[in-house]
């Protein structure tokens, strides 16, 4: 029988074959199941069609240096989607392929999804002040530390430090993990860019 793309297999490793152009060649049952899409919906389009916009700003560095063959893999959080309204965090791994002149002919993508993805809750209770908010709105964006300074009228250390307090809230050990982990609560708007805070989780 047909996996079904709604329900996400409870334990795997998503597998996908990219091409040079980083567009979807293959893929396996588990990643089809996890980013609730069929292969004939995704198979020809980018990677980035399955992972919200926040990934644009993590992952072209690591694909460069493939390409480029400074390096042979990487290993990344990301947030996915999962439909068009839904959103996971995960692990990615990515593993460039050789052709057989030895020259880059693409990626493999192995994506490992947290295993319990925290859900919403039904009435949240507010865990960021509202200048937290603005600053995890531009970690988000990929905003740098000068930038989000500049931007909220702080000094550096006033940022990295709301930043460092993030960390220690939402158990982050890095910038795209806060990311990932705040996607996963809900704490950040899906489908929208650049992304916002959900009001709820304010005070």
């Amino acid at each position: 029988m047909p996996t079904s793309v709604d329900r996400p297999a409870m334990v795997s490793t998503c597998m996908a074959r990219l091409d040079s152009g980083l567009r979807i060649e293959a893929a396996n049952a588990d990643f089809f199941s996890h980013v609730a899409r069929s292969s004939t919906e995704i198979c020809g389009r980018s990677i980035y069609d399955v992972l919200h916009p926040s990934a644009r700003n993590i992952l072209p560095k690591h694909f460069m240096r493939l390409s480029d063959g400074h390096g042979s893999r990487f290993v990344e959080r990301v947030v996915a989607m999962r439909g068009n309204d839904r959103v996971f965090s995960a692990e990615i791994t990515g593993v460039a392929v050789k052709g057989e002149r030895d020259d880059f002919s693409g990626v493999v993508i192995l994506m490992s999804p947290d295993d319990e993805p925290a859900e919403r809750p039904a009435k949240p209770a507010p865990i960021l002040t509202a200048l937290d908010a603005r600053i995890l709105e531009g970690v988000a964006t990929g905003a740098s530390t000068v930038q989000m300074a500049s931007r909220l009228y702080l000094s550096r250390q006033g940022v990295e430090y709301h930043v460092g307090v993030m960390f220690r809230r939402f158990k982050a050990p890095n910038r795209a993990a806060l990311v990932s982990r705040a996607y996963s609560m809900g704490v950040l708007t899906v489908g929208t860019w650049p992304p916002r805070a959900v009001p709820d989780f304010v005070k």
